[in-house]
């Protein structure tokens, strides 16, 4: 018999709640408003910052309604062991309103089962119909 699979339980992220982006603001002030659709990420770092909030939140359709048409995955695979607890933005190139492409460097922080771990990544962004979307990124030592 098929073993069933069923799509994880995202953690619950009110909006009243402290940003997993790390910033001084509310999830519904910060990145939640992005992933409702009633505003659009202004810079590359937000954006990033508001994908790494999709991650821990298991927001699939704004992972993939934010990402490059020409690299975007069909679907998203959450590792239902893998718990995201912070953020580190390290640097960060172009990317403002004023340019069409930007790179974030970031460090983000898990548990894996029970074990921690950090993902370094060098991040590329490009403007795609007027709004900033993630093209690819390097990971780093």
């Amino acid at each position: 018999m098929p073993r069933r699979t069923t799509r994880p339980k995202p953690p619950t992220v009110t909006a009243d709640a402290a940003c997993p982006c790390g910033l001084s603001a509310t999830y519904g002030t910060c990145c939640g408003r992005f992933h409702t659709g009633s505003a659009t990420a202004p810079t590359c770092e937000l954006l990033m910052r508001s994908r790494y909030c999709a991650f821990v939140v298991r927001d699939e359709a704004y992972l993939l309604r934010t990402w490059h048409p020409t690299t975007r995955p069909r679907s998203v695979d959450f590792d239902p062991d893998m718990c995201w607890s912070g953020l580190e933005v390290v640097d960060t190139t172009d990317g403002s309103m004023f340019h069409t492409t930007g790179t974030v460097t970031f460090v983000a922080r898990y548990t894996h089962g029970s074990e921690p771990g950090a993902l370094r990544e060098r991040s590329r962004f490009e403007r795609y119909d007027g709004a900033w979307v993630y093209v690819d990124g390097t990971f780093e030592e």
